[in-house]
Parts: structure tokens; sequence; C-alpha cells
């Protein structure tokens, strides 16, 4: 296994031999870290590659953002898939300028900065001077989901962030995430996640005990 200097600062890992053992779900919350063990399987197979995906990640600074992700099967000199590899890259002047950025990345900027507020995706469709039906088009073709998907998974990541690094209640962290009340927090968090706040929040502590 290798890992970049910016993958390890990323994940706040010092030396590259602490990333040994691990497994995606020990570096991400639970649904990105399906989504990559699904990549992964797909890579393995030999059925898909992955060139320059649009995908949410978090920065450096704790905020979501958008990179592009090429992953790819690594083969021995017999051809035989042995492993997998996969790069990460921010975005560059010419890459944000390629209509498929150009079409979204006011609102990517709106619901990244926002996400804890009350918006509206017709608000930001008003703000980026769009219909929404062009926002949400637009938006699917750039990232595979529609604006409202990506302004709960923004959401309930931050949420994530919030259970694992903090004590605070669920009424709090569902008004710093941008969750009407700690009951609609519950449901969402749920319906992506498969456990509570609660039982996220004890699994997370439990991990933490047993390193």
């Amino acid at each position: 296994m290798f890992a970049s200097c910016g993958l390890r600062e990323r994940y706040s890992i010092e030396r590259e031999e602490e990333i040994l053992g691990m497994t995606d779900f020990d570096l991400n919350p639970g649904p990105m870290a399906e989504s990559y063990v699904e990549d992964d399987q797909r890579l393995l197979s030999g059925t898909v590659e992955i060139i320059e995906r649009v995908e949410l990640w978090w920065d450096k600074q704790g905020m979501p953002d958008w990179f592009l992700v090429t992953k790819l099967p690594l083969r021995d000199r017999d051809g035989e898939i042995t492993g997998v590899m996969g790069l990460l890259r921010r975005p560059g002047d010419t890459d944000r300028n390629l209509p498929v950025f150009q079409a979204v990345a006011k609102a990517v900027d709106i619901l990244r900065r926002e996400f804890a507020t009350r918006i509206s995706i017709d608000d930001v469709a008003r703000r980026c001077g769009q219909s929404v039906r062009q926002l949400q088009r637009r938006f699917k073709a750039a990232f595979g989901i529609p604006p409202q998907e990506f302004l709960m998974k923004t959401r309930i990541l931050a949420a994530q962030r919030l259970l694992e690094s903090t004590s605070e209640n669920a009424s709090e962290i569902a008004r710093r995430s941008g969750f009407l009340d700690a009951s609609s927090f519950s449901q969402h968090f749920r319906r992506h996640t498969g456990l509570s706040p609660t039982a996220y929040q004890k699994r997370m502590r439990n991990h933490e005990k047993a390193e």
C-alpha cells in the first residue's frame, strides 16, 4: 500500500505505514466508504475504469468540495488484476472552465457555504440564473446526483464530522448541519447511514477506545 503526502495530510496520518491494515470505513463516513468499496469491487472485476469522475470530498479545512478522481486496476506482467490505484486532484482553472463545471460551479459554491442554513434549491437556481429543471439536469451531468441529494449528503457528512469530534446534543448538531430539527435530522441520518445519530456516535467512540 502507498499513500501520498496529500492524502495522509487530509486524514491526519503522520506516517505512511499507519495506513496499513486500515479500511475505507476506518477513514471515511459510512456512505462514502461504501461507495469506495463498490468502486474497488468493480475495478477488481475488470468491468470498469474511472477517469476523472467528479466526486464530493472534504477539503483540508473540513468543507465539502469537489475533486476529480481517477481509479484504475493494477495488473501484473501477465495482465492479471492484482490491486487498484487511485488519484485525487482538485480541478484546476482549465478544468473549471469546462462547460460541465461552469454549469454548476456557482451552485456548488453556494451549497458548500450555506448548507447549514435554510437554503432551498429553488433559491439556488434563481441565484444562478437557471430554472430548477436546468440546474437539476446540469448538476446530475456533473455529479451523477441532483442538487437536492448533494445538499443532503453535504449535511449528513457535516453531521458525521460533528458527531465524531464533539459532544454536542442532537438538536445542536441538527442546527449546525442545516436540518429543521432533531427529529428530521435523526430520520435523514438513519436513512443515509443505517444508524441513529446516537448509535453512530457511540460506535465511533467505541472504535476510538479500541484503538
